[in-house]
């Protein structure tokens, strides 16, 4: 064998050794080509740029009317399909129309679990407020500033949010428990502590409270020690969550 046919030949196996080893490969060459792109991987290109930035899925039609009249979409969609189909995105067709939807497989890295957001009622608005401000405080305290009963699930949605906690125990007959708001009601609305709470001028000025103020009217100084007249909590006492039902009052107000 002479030195020309050797060399020859050597060239011939690099050639081979170049390309690419299946047709996948090749796809994956025509969509990632190097500093020339040659005119059928920018057809490719093209394709794919425009389902990435598509709305919405897309027929065929629209994808032609977008791309050159010498390209094949159909072949080109094809081709797009099968080097996207090992990615995290694939490229799938669904009731005749083209999009790019995320690996089946990969759903569980997704998911997101969120916390259902609920508005509060009236009734468990106003008692929060009366926690907050009058604290510690006994549900009768509740019921007489009120001026109605409070309903069962009232104080529940509050215990159950977090915001409001059973503090100690009023040192008088039936030693009812008493409630006060905990650091989650003081991280959810953004206060160091609970004298911190706005005061009358606040209130006024956030246009929660209007018309004529009685001028012997003071806004409660809310505090998280025990008051003189309050237990804690012993470590193994879970309380009543309630105390029992009070007499409906005179003036005939139904529980909210």
């Amino acid at each position: 064998m002479t030195l020309p046919s050797a060399r020859a030949m050597k060239l011939d196996d690099d050639m081979k050794k170049q390309q690419p080893s299946d047709a996948k490969d090749a796809t994956v060459t025509r969509l990632f080509p190097g500093d020339a792109i040659p005119q059928a991987a920018m057809h490719l290109r093209m394709v794919e740029a425009i389902l990435f930035a598509a709305a919405e899925p897309l027929d065929e039609d629209s994808i032609i009317e977008r791309m050159p009249p010498d390209s094949n979409v159909p072949e080109l969609l094809q081709e797009l399909a099968t080097a996207y189909e090992k990615r995290g995105v694939n490229l799938v067709k669904v009731a005749d129309r083209w999009t790019f939807r995320t690996a089946p497989d990969l759903a569980h890295v997704l998911q997101r679990h969120a916390v259902e957001q609920k508005r509060l009622s009236r009734a468990a608005l106003e008692t929060l407020a009366i926690v907050a401000y009058h604290q510690p405080v006994t549900r009768a305290e509740i019921e007489e500033i009120r001026g109605v009963t409070i309903n069962k699930g009232t104080l529940d949605i509050l215990l159950e949010l977090g915001w409001v906690k059973m503090r100690g125990r009023r040192r008088v007959p039936g030693r009812p428990v008493t409630y006060g708001t905990s650091d989650e009601f003081l991280l959810h609305f953004g206060l160091d502590k609970v004298s911190d709470l706005p005061g009358l001028d606040e209130l006024r000025a956030a246009g929660l409270m209007e018309g004529r103020i009685p001028a012997s009217f003071n806004v409660p100084s809310p505090s998280d020690s025990l008051s003189m007249d309050e237990d804690p909590l012993d470590a193994d006492d879970t309380g009543d969550l309630f105390e029992p039902e009070a007499p409906e009052p005179k003036g005939g107000n139904s529980a909210e």
